[in-house]
């Protein structure tokens, strides 16, 4: 799942990008649902109906039911900050669990002891 509230300024460029989308061939339209994804966390699949195109006109039905919402920029770039700094946890707990069960190698220790190592 990805976010559902945004800045005025992104739902426009999310629109724009819809509109492309739109026009664009299946591969067009496959790097702009990438784009959507990545750069604004806009999965279509949250906000659509199975099996049915996703554009301007159901952008704007999301926004007057409620499923997306507007906040303004300073809250959004509170938000992106908390998501990011979330994100940047559970990796560094994913990495620790993975090196204390030897499913990884602590690259950095390695380092670390090479370096040693070399000065010796």
């Amino acid at each position: 799942m990805g976010r559902n509230k945004f800045s005025q300024k992104e739902i426009n460029e999310i629109e724009k990008l819809l509109r492309l989308k739109n026009a664009g061939n299946r591969a067009k339209q496959k790097l702009i649902r990438h784009q959507l994804r990545v750069d604004y966390e806009f999965n279509i699949s949250d906000f659509n109906e199975p099996g049915k195109a996703f554009g301007e006109v159901e952008l704007q039905a999301a926004l007057r039911r409620g499923a997306i919402e507007i906040l303004d920029d300073a809250t959004i770039a509170s938000m992106k900050e908390k998501r990011a700094r979330d994100k940047a946890r559970d990796e560094a707990a994913r990495q620790r669990e993975a090196i204390e069960s030897g499913q990884q190698t602590d690259w950095k220790e390695a380092m670390r002891q090479w370096e040693e190592s070399m000065k010796n």
